[in-house]
């Protein structure tokens, strides 16, 4: 998916996240002392540019991690927002409780809290 507004809209609208700068391209949200740049897939490339395409892939791929105290609770608002979990929250070997979740361009988030 290339629609830079409907992946910053799932991200200011649905997690309510603060925007922080908007142009044709792209929209920038505060994560808190970190930056998250929705960018259209034709921006990106200048983004890192001199990059070399095998460098990064033809379309990069990474999980981003969210660390919230109620992975159960924080589920239940993001299904009434109507968003589909990609798994229902679990807990894990390691010690952690973890969902995910995609955006509207395929990212996906981990929803994760200690339960050790």
């Amino acid at each position: 998916m290339d629609d830079v507004h409907e992946v910053s809209a799932f991200y200011r609208d649905v997690l309510r996240l603060r925007e922080v700068l908007q142009d044709e391209v792209s929209t920038v949200f505060d994560l808190g002392g970190t930056v998250l740049n929705v960018l259209q897939v034709a921006a990106a490339a200048e983004v890192v540019a001199p990059a070399r395409p095998e460098a990064v892939g033809a379309t990069p791929r990474m999980l981003l991690s969210l660390w919230v105290e109620d992975v159960d609770g924080v589920c239940q608002e993001l299904q009434e927002r109507g968003v589909a979990l990609l798994n229902r929250p679990v807990d894990r070997p390691w010690g952690k409780r973890t969902a995910a979740f995609a955006d509207p361009a395929g990212a996906v988030w981990e929803l994760a809290q200690d339960i050790a």
